[in-house]
């Protein structure tokens, strides 16, 4: 497999020595050659935002369980709470949607206000949804019947019941978008260990010093680097990132470790740009070119390489990191996988949910080749990328 970027080779003529050494691109944002600071981001994530599959699915199932108990209290029996259940459906259902499509559509604006702001907005709304949704079926009722329809008390339960779903929506949301906090520590603290891990650091800062001499602009590339590194993981906390981001950020850690391993690791990129938007945790590739560093390239001798691949997928944006794996057996390539994986996968499900699909493991080699550990990503890719990305 062929080492080199093409990426790089197509780098405009006033691209900085340094970054032409490491056959990187610039970060981007930063026309001076300098290392760009990560855009900003909010510490915590909107609690309004449900605007995903899995989101919709779990609100609308549990106010409909919440109410299917509600109106078998007054039931004579299974059949009689089935038929007033699916009643009170044709009023819950479209009220649930109804408050999920409007929180998403003012999603930024609710999550900005105070707390007692979002808890008068979400309560606000499910009041309002639960009466327009009584509304609408008491008039289907006259419509059917042309019995005259009047403001009476049959509107206050969905009113009052309105409010309360919500709040008790919001509060799962709130609590849902807090536990991405948790996982996200520790995702910095396991990164923050790596990069400080003494075999690590030492094999860099020593490499760089052997370049100095030969190569400056070589051994001033490497601290850039290892910079860089550092600076992701001591960084204020941001929950979410792009895969152009992750991709610049894990071309660092294997441009070190390139000149460390030397002729035994083979690195090849294979990204498209119609991906490049998505958003994914941050720091969520590099734990995956380390663990193939670690367990295909430093175990084996030999050698090894590396694949990192973007691409669309199924209206998905699809990230795989493969690496050769040592020929003395399974076990000895794929010691350690674990701790990383998990966190990758629990950040994963909490950021995209049930839209988001994860997969690590060894795959057979075809014929008599030998098998390859493959680690495959795949997440929503956002609405402009959808209208550009091709058939």
């Amino acid at each position: 497999m062929d080492s080199k970027d093409p990426v790089a080779s197509t780098q405009p003529q006033s691209t900085p020595a340094w970054a032409v050494s490491t056959q990187f691109a610039l970060p981007q944002g930063d026309a001076t050659g300098g290392v760009a600071h990560a855009p900003k981001a909010s510490l915590a994530p909107s609690p309004f935002d449900v605007c995903h599959v899995g989101v919709v699915l779990r609100v609308v199932l549990g106010v409909q369980v919440v109410v299917g108990l509600g109106v078998s209290f007054a039931a004579s029996g299974p059949s009689d709470a089935l038929d007033r259940w699916a009643q009170s459906a044709m009023v819950s259902l479209p009220a649930s949607l109804l408050w999920l499509v409007v929180a998403c559509s003012v999603r930024r604006a609710l999550g900005q206000a105070p707390e007692w702001g979002q808890w008068l907005g979400a309560c606000s709304l499910g009041a309002i949804v639960g009466g327009f949704a009584h509304w609408q079926a008491r008039w289907l009722e006259q419509w059917v019947t042309g019995q005259a329809m009047a403001l009476e008390w049959s509107f206050v339960p969905p009113l009052l019941t309105g409010a309360a779903l919500a709040g008790a929506t919001l509060a799962w949301l709130k609590q849902r978008a807090h536990s991405q906090l948790p996982a996200h520590a520790a995702a910095r603290l396991a990164e923050l260990q790596a990069r400080i891990r003494p075999h690590f650091l030492f094999n860099t800062l020593n490499t760089a010093i052997a370049l100095v001499q030969i190569d400056p602009q070589r051994a001033e590339s490497v601290l850039e680097d290892l910079a860089e590194l550092f600076r992701q993981a001591l960084s204020s906390p941001s929950l979410r990132s792009t895969l152009a981001d992750e991709v610049e950020l894990a071309r660092r850690y294997l441009s070190i470790e390139q000149l460390r391993f030397g002729e035994r690791v083979t690195v090849r990129w294979e990204l498209d740009d119609a991906v490049s938007s998505a958003e994914v945790p941050a720091l969520v590739l590099q734990p995956l070119v380390e663990n193939a560093v670690r367990h295909g390239i430093e175990a084996n001798p030999l050698g090894g390489w590396i694949v990192v691949r973007t691409r669309v997928q199924a209206g998905q944006a699809v990230l795989t990191v493969s690496n050769s794996v040592p020929t003395q057996g399974p076990t000895a390539a794929t010691a350690g996988h674990g701790i990383a994986l998990r966190n990758v996968r629990q950040r994963l499900k909490l950021m995209h949910d049930v839209e988001a699909d994860f997969e690590a493991g060894l795959q057979k080699g075809e014929g008599a080749q030998p098998p390859i550990y493959v680690v495959r990503i795949a997440v929503p890719l956002p609405v402009s990328a959808k209208g550009s990305a091709p058939a």
